[in-house]
């Protein structure tokens, strides 16, 4: 499978070389990749290049998307999910969420996940595969086509952990940098947390981007490590202090803050003390927590704590000098959580 998205201006140029053709025709594929209002999916459909280079390349296997929409929903705030199939069958989610000034993309790394965070409805099918750098910047053109608008912002905190897939993470973070013109730090890459890879994804990021830009949060969900074992089975692997530890060197590294993402969950983790403790586990050091309501899904025991309990806790890390902010859910009327659009469809 040759797919041209993900390709440089030169990648396109040099494919154009091969094939006779001059370098200009290169970028004319490269502007009809990556242009929003573009719909057309075929290298047959590129209609600015020639009829015999076009068949050339769709007879040797070249393609610009392997994904197809499979099912698209429309929530009453405006956010959309997106079911998309892949070659092989599987199925992937992608999240657009729009405000006035913005476009924020949620994004999937694999097809399944590994990490069975007790929570999460994508865990409960395991890990399928990691997505290729191609389909991951293929959720961003569906997501731009079917807005009618271009994304702004990227968060990966969709299907999958993305520091299971840290190259084709990278390689795509490359793309949206250079062929999207979005900012590394407009980027949000969000991980449970894997063992040695948070200083593996630092140092890959100056290899492969020269930078490290983007934002890092950390799927935390407790206060301690008793209660992020009972949500988060990984964790027993990976102490709460040490992720603490490789979060702090990591910001050494980069000079970028670190954000640690908490789940409410009604009962488990909503107490002031969880917030002191909390407080006293992050503080003195450079990060922000995202407070975050829980989009209740079936055949799972937790339950969406009240915004009464939301407001306390978050009162209580502000108090206690812990830079916080309430994230609002989107999408609750049209299966918001990441893994229900799939498992839906599954049950079909």
């Amino acid at each position: 499978m040759k797919n041209l998205l993900g390709s440089t201006i030169k990648d396109l140029e040099n494919v154009a070389l091969n094939y006779g053709q001059a370098a200009y025709r290169g970028r004319q594929i490269y502007k009809w990749l990556y242009d929003y209002r573009n719909k057309k999916k075929n290298i047959d459909q590129i209609e600015v290049l020639p009829l015999d280079f076009r068949k050339k390349l769709r007879d040797d296997g070249f393609k610009l998307s392997e994904l197809r929409l499979q099912e698209k929903n429309f929530a009453n705030d405006g956010t959309l999910k997106l079911l998309l199939a892949t070659d092989d069958n599987e199925s992937i989610e992608c999240v657009g969420i729009p405000t006035e000034k913005r476009l924020t993309a949620c994004l999937s790394s694999q097809v399944g996940c590994p990490m069975d965070c007790k929570f999460c409805a994508t865990g409960k099918e395991g890990l399928k595969r990691s997505l290729k750098a191609s389909e991951i910047l293929d959720q961003i053109l569906f997501i731009e086509n079917e807005m009618n608008r271009k994304v702004t912002n990227i968060v990966f905190m969709g299907m999958g952990e993305p520091l299971l897939n840290i190259d084709d993470l990278l390689l795509s973070i490359r793309s949206i940098n250079d062929d999207f013109q979005i900012s590394q730090r407009r980027i949000t890459v969000s991980t449970v947390a894997v063992p040695k890879m948070i200083d593996r994804l630092s140092k890959k990021s100056f290899q492969i981007l020269g930078n490290c830009q983007f934002t890092l949060a950390i799927s935390l969900h407790a206060s301690n490590q008793k209660t992020r074992e009972t949500i988060i089975p990984s964790a027993k692997n990976y102490e709460i202090q040490e992720i603490i530890e490789d979060c702090k060197q990591y910001v050494r590294d980069t000079g970028r803050r670190v954000s640690f993402e908490y789940l409410i969950l009604s009962g488990v983790n909503d107490k002031l003390e969880h917030a002191n403790e909390l407080s006293n586990l992050l503080k003195g050091f450079q990060c922000h927590v995202n407070l975050i309501q829980y989009n209740q899904i079936d055949d799972v025991e937790f339950k969406r704590a009240s915004l009464k309990n939301l407001h306390l806790f978050q009162s209580r890390l502000s108090n206690n000098g812990i830079a916080v902010s309430l994230r609002k859910s989107r999408g609750l009327d049209k299966n918001a959580a990441c893994g229900q659009l799939r498992q839906n469809a599954r049950k079909k």
